[in-house]
């Protein structure tokens, strides 16, 4: 006769082995894997359990890092970035290191300083097929990229559009030292800008897209 597996108990919290770290279900947390050389997994817990041996597993939602999705790692994607997939899993709690924090997007563009436990998401993630929620973001810049918070851009006083310096022909340095900016666009006469600015696949207007709150933006 096959012995009966013990019930489970479910847990609020749990104590990070050797810490007194205390992760509760909710929490996103750094996970230890098996290549000591490679970062810590980033998951968000769903659910804490012990058996009658005191075993706690807990059931775990994945991060995804750019380099670890289909599509890997893209010029816009900002070194804190993960996006929140739906791969789910069953873990050994004694391979939580501890806690770090996953904001949104526009929370993590106003902090002050990045510290190591601080990351973003603002896409989900079907690791089945590759497929991102949402499918698009807004573009910025006349190299229409997506914006990533660890880039400098400066703000066109005329349009209030934003610009990479390096796409600008600028440095860092000089576009600190500006007092304003006036991008190239806006710099033509008003005929031509108006030409221009009509013409297919120019770059999304002010009216049209949402601007974030960027950290490293130049007035």
């Amino acid at each position: 006769m096959a012995k009966s597996k013990g019930a489970k108990k479910a847990l609020d919290s749990y104590t990070v082995k050797g810490t007194q770290k205390v992760v509760k279900v909710g929490d996103c947390v750094l996970m230890r894997g098996q290549d000591p050389d490679k970062p810590p997994y980033v998951a968000k817990i769903e659910k804490i359990e012990a058996d009658n041996r005191n075993n706690t597993k807990v059931r775990v939602r994945w991060y995804y890092r750019p380099e670890e999705s289909m599509g890997g790692r893209r010029q816009f994607h900002g070194s804190k970035e993960l996006f929140l997939s739906d791969h789910y899993d069953i873990q050994s709690a004694d391979t939580i290191e501890g806690k770090c924090i996953v904001h949104t997007f526009k929370n993590y563009t106003k902090l002050d300083s990045v510290g190591t436990e601080d990351y973003f998401c603002r896409f989900e993630y079907k690791a089945s097929t590759g497929g991102f929620t949402p499918d698009r973001v807004a573009v910025y810049c006349k190299c229409e990229m997506p914006y990533n918070p660890d880039d400098l851009m400066v703000q066109c006083e005329t349009c209030k559009d934003w610009f990479h310096p390096s796409c600008m022909s600028f440095t860092p340095d000089q576009v600190k030292r500006m007092e304003k900016f006036v991008c190239p666009d806006c710099s033509l006469p008003d005929g031509d800008r108006k030409l221009r600015q009509s013409s297919p696949g120019s770059s999304p207007t002010p009216e049209h897209v949402h601007k974030p709150e960027a950290k490293r933006r130049k007035r």
